[in-house]
């Protein structure tokens, strides 16, 4: 799949612990509709297992946020599972302050997702 338009979606590779969506640059009000886009893409092609890879995620808002708990929502309702890794201090704190962390699966690496 080629990268975004927007540049937010660096890669999308499919491997043998899942698809996995490389994210590059905050994931914001200005990014969320193109994200929203490629991740609804991704989700429809169901994988059973969805990993996002947010390493170069510097900052993410509640828009952001608000993108991912509705793929998340696809990605459950096939009964897939989405899981999250590589996320620095200040992204993983917005998900800990909405509580967000109990909602999402989050691991530290791609290997530890890929095995979740």
């Amino acid at each position: 799949m080629a990268e975004g338009t927007n540049n937010i979606v660096k890669e999308v590779r499919r491997s043998a612990g899942g698809t996995v969506v490389a994210l590059s640059g905050d994931v914001d009000l200005h990014h969320a509709p193109d994200l929203h886009a490629m991740l609804v893409q991704v989700a429809g092609e169901r994988p059973s297992r969805f990993i996002l890879d947010l390493n170069d995620v510097p900052y993410i808002d509640s828009s952001g946020v608000g993108t991912l708990v509705e793929v998340f929502r696809r990605v459950s309702a096939y009964k897939g599972k989405m899981v999250l890794f590589g996320l620095n201090d200040r992204v993983r704190s917005v998900f800990e302050i909405t509580k967000l962390d109990r909602f999402f699966n989050i691991c530290a690496t791609e290997d530890e997702a890929s095995a979740f």
